[in-house]
């Protein structure tokens, strides 16, 4: 995997029955390569195992059963051949009041569970005005990896989503992105003593700028919103980054 890009994309709440059969009909074929995951709202799972494409879940329990209505857990998870999970997005942690403690149990038993992690991380527009990016995002690895043996780590991954960009066609330059993903990386392999951690950019990332993206040295991928619903553009970024 060593410089292979990984593309993640997450659909979220998006599209109807109708509108996800039309755009698997619209890429059929075209995706190609095991370093696409897809993340779709969860009732469309099925649609996409079906034909063969590598899903991930965007959020994923911290138990493997039990009453716990609207959940999903990783072992079930994983009884269906997902394979990824995504945890601790911008959004959980906002609109969920998902704090480190709940999103660390939750990377373990995703790991438990053998499920690999993408565990986002990034800072508000206000902190980022106030130079407390690398003091959030250090709070937020910490919280969130908190108790991991080195080989779990094997089945993390970490996505920088400064949480200003997300869906505001905003973005951090090139050099911006380096140094945050070069600290994220310098911070693991300090405190861990994990040097080879995938670090992916996830933010307003488009059709229009993957190419310039795609530039950053230390980037091993990308993590995709509302482009990701677009079959045209999600193919042209998978195009780029991947193939």
């Amino acid at each position: 995997m060593e410089n292979k890009k990984i593309v993640v994309g997450n659909m979220k709440m998006n599209l109807t029955a109708e509108e996800i059969s039309d755009y698997l009909k619209e890429i059929n074929g075209q995706v190609g390569s095991n370093r696409v995951v897809i993340c779709p709202t969860s009732i469309y799972i099925p649609y996409f195992l079906k034909q063969d494409y590598l899903v991930g879940l965007q959020n994923t329990f911290l138990h493997e059963s039990g009453a716990y209505t609207g959940e999903i857990s990783p072992k079930q998870a994983a009884s269906m051949g997902i394979a990824v999970t995504i945890i601790g997005h911008s959004e959980r942690r906002m609109y969920f009041d998902e704090k480190d403690k709940l999103i660390n149990e939750k990377v373990k038993e995703a790991i438990k569970q053998n499920l690999r992690v993408i565990l986002c991380i990034g800072e508000t527009a206000e902190e980022r005005n106030m130079m407390r990016t690398e003091k959030v995002l250090r709070k937020q690895i910490l919280g969130g990896l908190r108790g991991l043996e080195k080989d779990m780590f094997d089945n993390v991954i970490l996505a920088y989503e400064p949480i200003w960009a997300i869906g505001t066609g905003e973005v951090p330059t090139n050099e911006e992105i380096t140094k945050t993903i070069g600290y994220i990386k310098s911070l693991v392999l300090e405190i861990y003593d994990y040097e080879s951690i995938p670090v992916l950019y996830g933010g307003s990332v488009t059709d229009k700028n993957i190419k310039e993206l795609n530039k950053i040295p230390n980037v091993s991928g990308f993590l995709v919103g509302g482009a990701s619903t677009k079959p045209k553009k999600f193919l042209k970024i998978i195009e780029v980054a991947v193939k």
